[in-house]
């Protein structure tokens, strides 16, 4: 790269290379924070100049609408819980919807409504609390997709009345969508698949009658192979499979009507990365290859909301993959939201980063809001 060149690209894009800077990316993610993702992965020798590169990067189709750039909470929990009267940067839902909507974003999803007691309007995890929330969403020009709640893992009258409720906190918020960031069941068994997928189907209807679709949350567990076959083992369960993923199963049981999955896009790229085989009936281990939009692609509708977290490839960890801000890692989001398939601007891309809070720098979940926000604005068609 060219002196020129990298002058060029600094004064187009100034703001996000200090930030990157100031938050300790390398090299590679210092490209795609300041040239956009495009650039940076199609930085290679012999290409064209990098300031030939950032202008490629902001022209074409926008694959994230600015209406359709969304945030879990979860990412900035701690900006979420800390106590405004012992720190200086914003603290408290109130004060973080303000800077997210400063920022940019436009939709959110809760993670839970628990803040410190100190921040404005106290315990709002209630009834009466989400009016007081939803009063700050308006105010910032902010829709609630969706929340990683709690959902009943026994049917019972107390367990109905409490869905019924977060039904009822849900709509108050006006979101679409409730679900839980939890598997339907954390087994690998087809009867407690079979149990989970009966619940839901029931909860779903129940959902739907509230005007909401309900949502299951996973990450790469519940991409892993289904024991539906073989041997049975000394307590009467399943040792072996026929090949068919938990979720693919799960998704073949519900009715799509009632039941919807969130997918994580970085965790299916672990679980590609971890369950590539499985023990057939007869013992031999049989490769199979896992495609996460291909699975998307299938049942387009059925993924109204996707977790966008990106990551970079590292086969030396245990998960293959390390995160990091949108856009600055390997997974290829320009293809991936450009060919999910279903209607258009059905799907709704909520930024997370799990590793975005910092005891060492309290602003920095926020600081990665930002820098993942403009990433997002820039990954073009």
């Amino acid at each position: 790269m060219h002196d020129n060149d990298v002058t060029e690209v600094d004064q187009a894009d100034e703001a996000p290379r200090q930030l990157a800077r100031k938050l300790g990316l390398n090299r590679r993610q210092f490209f795609a924070a300041s040239m956009g993702v495009g650039a940076a992965v199609a930085l290679t020798p012999g290409v064209a100049s990098a300031a030939g590169q950032a202008k490629a990067a902001v022209s074409g189709e926008l694959v994230i609408p600015r209406g359709k750039r969304g945030i879990i909470l979860y990412t900035v929990r701690d900006a979420i819980s800390r106590d405004p009267a012992t720190s200086p940067y914003a603290s408290g839902f109130k004060a973080v919807f303000e800077e997210l909507s400063r920022i940019g974003y436009k939709q959110i999803e809760f993670a839970g409504f628990r803040q410190s007691v100190n921040a404005p309007g106290g315990d709002v995890n209630s009834v009466e609390g989400a009016k007081l929330l939803r009063t700050w969403l308006d105010a910032n020009g902010l829709k609630a997709q969706g929340n990683h709640g709690s959902i009943p893992s026994t049917i019972t009258p107390e367990t109905l009345t409490a869905f019924d409720t977060f039904c009822e906190v849900a709509n108050i918020l006006g979101m679409k969508h409730i679900g839980t960031g939890s598997d339907p069941t954390s087994s690998d068994q087809k009867a407690d698949w079979d149990a989970a997928a009966d619940r839901w189907n029931f909860l779903g209807r129940r959902a739907q009658r509230n005007g909401l679709r309900l949502y299951t949350h996973n990450h790469d567990a519940a991409y892993g192979f289904l024991k539906d076959s073989g041997p049975l083992d000394e307590a009467g369960k399943y040792t072996a499979s026929s090949g068919i993923r938990r979720l693919e199963y799960f998704l073949q049981r519900t009715d799509p009507r009632y039941v919807f999955l969130e997918m994580d896009i970085f965790w299916a790229h672990v679980a590609k990365f971890k369950h590539v085989a499985y023990t057939a009936a007869d013992g031999s281990m049989v490769e199979d290859l896992f495609d996460p939009l291909a699975v998307v692609q299938a049942q387009p509708k059925r993924f109204p909301l996707f977790h966008a977290k990106d990551g970079d490839s590292r086969p030396d960890l245990p998960n293959g993959w390390e995160m990091t801000p949108f856009g600055l890692g390997d997974i290829d989001y320009r293809t991936f939201l450009s060919s999910t398939g279903g209607p258009s601007g059905y799907h709704n891309p909520m930024w997370e980063q799990d590793t975005a809070p910092s005891t060492e720098n309290p602003a920095q979940s926020l600081q990665l809001a930002e820098l993942s926000y403009d990433m997002m604005a820039t990954l073009r068609k």
